[in-house]
């Protein structure tokens, strides 16, 4: 009879060895392996699953995950199913050889994304989530109804604080869009504004009536709220803006500025409107995203992103937008193009104001005219230095936006609005066409920062903020990742570039062939097809009953 001693060394180690190495097996097959390859299992797919659509031989770039590898990526039911580098086949085909294969851009400040020709820009430039985070929408239910069933990007929008002052301040106003910009910016809605948005000191009574209609807005779905008080300095109170960011505080939601001052010197820099609404974040929580912020700071754009890591560090929910443009676009009468504030705190003049139907310099006689008689008429501005703004583009702490305004056909001097309207008869600032264009070719021409972080200054770091934010459904859009949404763009890195000028502000994006939104393609061979609508609303969750 063998020992204890034999009988352990003969029979049980030899099996135990054997278990520990089945089990390293087993977790290696299964386990993260090569990080980068993001496959599903072989058993998942026979070979001859037919998926939805496949993209085929791309360069699969993921900015959560950091993969990038040559892959195919086969979509089905509107989700990415598998990326893998074996041979898949689909119902529809995109060759993605030579081309990057991202997930879809995703703008935070477009104000054109519900009109059927702003969507079209931006698809061309690769955005498949455009949402109107600065100037938000009210009533909001009538916003997202009216692109339910008829929207080719997803859509969303915040709580808009001029749409809801306009409305306090002037009962004849009656939007039939939900858009108080496109009710300013284009006479044939006939809604009635007349910019009393901008100079209403609202009384304690109407303050608790705003603070009603914010809630009713975010219990409708409401990403935030969209504040602009760069708009209406004077008439916005602080008990005001604290109001503000106690209902999306209460509501675990941010709050989305055009800062109070446009100015590099004191007493009213721009850094004092960041703190402003830092303040009141740091009371009753939630979030503040900061639109282009390098407008409001100018030369003092290092500072103010200094100041905002260090509110980072100290729990503090902020974030700054950039977009890669020096000059802006806005209406004639805004706060700080007056003469005071452009001259003396922006170091600006009048030739630096450009009006948009014939882009000519304007004299200080003819701004006083359009100040007078034309308010909503549109004029480009000088800003920021362009030295200035490439280095807030390229700093890691911030994201790229495009606050694409409306654009103006001057042979009518209507909006630019149908789906049809030709790019070339178009007039407007070119950030609504070229941003995302214009970012990858700097990133080209200028090495300018990685592709990785300028992809991820486009996708991911929007789609993390949202769902710190309030909004958890995110969590499937910014990635390129089995199971995430299948909304997708396709570059070409070598070509990829902005065309539009301020000359011709609508000549769309070239080198972004394809774009998917939802697993559907919208944008094929560089063209927009027409009457496909696979967007999808993007609201908050108390909407959506979400923790």
């Amino acid at each position: 009879m063998k020992t204890l001693t034999q009988f352990i060394d003969t029979k049980i180690l030899p099996g135990f060895f054997l278990l520990c190495l089945f089990i390293m097996v087993l977790l290696t097959s299964c386990g993260d392996g090569d990080k980068s390859n993001n496959s599903t299992t072989a058993g998942e797919f026979s070979p001859d699953t037919a998926f939805d659509l496949v993209i085929l031989n791309g360069r699969v770039m993921d900015p959560e995950t950091n993969m990038d590898t040559i892959r195919n990526v086969g979509v089905l039911d509107g989700k990415i199913a598998l990326i893998t580098a074996e041979s898949i086949s689909g119902k529809e085909i995109i060759d993605a050889t030579g081309h990057v294969v991202a997930p879809g851009f995703i703008d935070f400040h477009n104000h054109i994304a519900n009109t059927p020709f702003g969507q079209r820009l931006a698809l061309r430039d690769g955005v498949t989530t455009p949402l109107d985070m600065e100037g938000g929408g009210y009533p909001i239910d009538m916003w997202y109804n009216a692109l339910e069933g008829r929207s080719q990007t997803n859509y969303g929008a915040t709580v808009s604080t001029a749409g809801i002052r306009e409305k306090i301040a002037n009962p004849d106003y009656n939007t039939n869009s939900g858009s108080f910009v496109k009710d300013v910016t284009n006479p044939d809605t006939k809604s009635n504004p007349d910019l009393q948005f901008a100079t209403i000191l609202p009384t304690a009574e109407q303050l608790e009536q705003m603070r009603q209609m914010f809630t009713e807005g975010v219990e409708q779905g409401g990403l935030g709220i969209g504040a602009l008080p760069g708009y209406m300095t004077n008439g916005t109170t602080s008990q005001e803006t604290i109001m503000w960011q106690e209902v999306a505080g209460k509501h675990g939601l941010a709050t989305y500025i055009h800062g109070r001052f446009s100015s590099q010197m004191p007493p009213t820099t721009g850094i004092l409107g960041t703190q402003e609404f830092l303040a009141n974040v740091a009371v009753y929580g939630g979030g503040l995203f900061v639109h282009h912020v390098h407008q409001q700071t100018l030369d003092l754009t290092p500072a103010v992103l200094d100041f905002i890591e260090d509110a980072q560090e100290q729990g503090l929910k902020v974030l700054a937008e950039i977009y890669p443009y020096y000059q802006g676009q806005t209406i004639v009468s805004a706060d700080y193009l007056t003469p005071e504030t452009y001259q003396r705190n922006m170091g600006r003049d009048y030739g630096d104001l450009l009006e948009i139907s014939n882009m000519q310099p304007l004299t200080k006689e003819r701004y006083d005219k359009m100040v007078k008689t034309s308010p909503q008429d549109q004029v480009i501005f000088g800003g920021i230095t362009e030295e200035g703004m490439l280095s807030a583009l390229a700093d890691p702490r911030t994201v790229v936006g495009s606050d694409a305004p409306p654009m103006v056909i001057p042979a009518t001097g209507k909006s630019a609005m149908d789906f049809d309207v030709p790019f070339e008869s178009v007039s407007g600032h070119p950030r609504a066409a070229g941003t995302h264009g214009k970012v990858l070719k700097l990133v080209r021409e200028k090495d300018l920062m990685p592709l990785m972080r300028a992809i991820s200054k486009m996708t991911i770091m929007q789609a993390k903020w949202l769902e710190e934010n309030g909004v958890k459904m995110m969590s499937q859009k910014g990635r390129l990742q089995v199971g995430k949404d299948a909304d997708i763009t396709v570059f070409n890195p070598e070509t990829v570039t902005d065309n539009s000028t301020f000359e011709q502000g609508a000549l769309p994006s070239t080198g972004i062939p394809y774009v998917v939104v939802n697993g559907v393609v919208v944008v094929k061979d560089s063209k927009v097809l027409k009457d496909v609508y696979p967007g999808r609303p993007i609201k908050n969750d108390v909407v959506n009953n979400n923790p």
